[in-house]
């Protein structure tokens, strides 16, 4: 793939130890393809055709459960890997992947996964870090939904969003693609209205703002304490 700068590439977590040459017969073996806002990359239950890396823009992972309810999984920021279910032993992927902006993503087929495990040994290594990082996360969320009243899931949501994709501004910490009400509701295993209620008196007291696809965290500190459940 001659038209990508490997320098791009070089320091994202799967390709981590990677030897230049090594690097060079993986990407010979992708393709960068635009994915335009709204789009989806997958779609929950097809088969697992391939995998990816994120290079720009963001997406939001979602799946629908068997009495129809929608749950955000996750958002994918740059430099992540998506997709993976090869790598898992999984025929099909789990959820949907929708790009919430425009988009552009290094593909795999997964006929090459094999291949490139056996001739490069650390790919499957660095995946693994990347599934565990995830399964890490979602038992800190189950535990959360199980255990913790809802305004501090929220708070721990949308820390955890500003901490992978944070930036700092002169009103706070802004998450940098856009995020609905909805989302965070999805996110907490709660309701729209919840969700939205619980937003409105942060505003009042200085934590955040929020607007049409976007939340500013105003004070990071006070909103961690709340999470925390600590003296304010």
């Amino acid at each position: 793939m001659p038209s990508l700068d490997k320098s791009l590439v070089a320091g994202l977590p799967l390709f981590a130890g990677l030897p230049p040459d090594d690097l060079d017969h993986i990407l010979r073996e992708a393709q960068s393809i635009r994915y335009p806002k709204g789009t989806a990359v997958f779609q929950q239950d097809e088969e697992a055709h391939s995998f990816f890396v994120l290079l720009h823009g963001h997406l939001r992972v979602v799946k629908v459960t068997p009495d129809g309810q929608q749950v955000v999984v996750r958002f994918i920021t740059p430099g992540e890997m998506f997709g993976i279910a090869i790598a898992m032993g999984r025929p099909r992927y789990p959820a949907t992947a929708l790009a919430i902006v425009d988009s552009i993503a290094l593909v795999w087929p997964s006929a090459a996964w094999p291949r490139l495990v056996a001739k490069h040994p650390s790919l499957a290594v660095n995946t693994l870090q990347t599934v565990g990082n995830r399964l890490q996360d979602a038992h800190t969320r189950v535990v959360e939904i199980s255990t913790e009243q809802v305004e501090k899931r929220v708070a721990h949501a949308l820390l955890r969003l500003a901490h992978q994709a944070g930036r700092k501004g002169e009103d706070g910490v802004q998450i940098d693609f856009p995020i609905s009400r909805q989302d965070v509701a999805e996110m907490t295993g709660t309701t729209l209205h919840t969700v939205s209620r619980i937003l409105s008196s942060w505003e009042e007291r200085g934590l955040v703002e929020s607007g049409r696809q976007r939340i500013t965290i105003r004070d990071p500190h006070k909103l961690f304490l709340l999470a925390e459940d600590l003296p304010r």
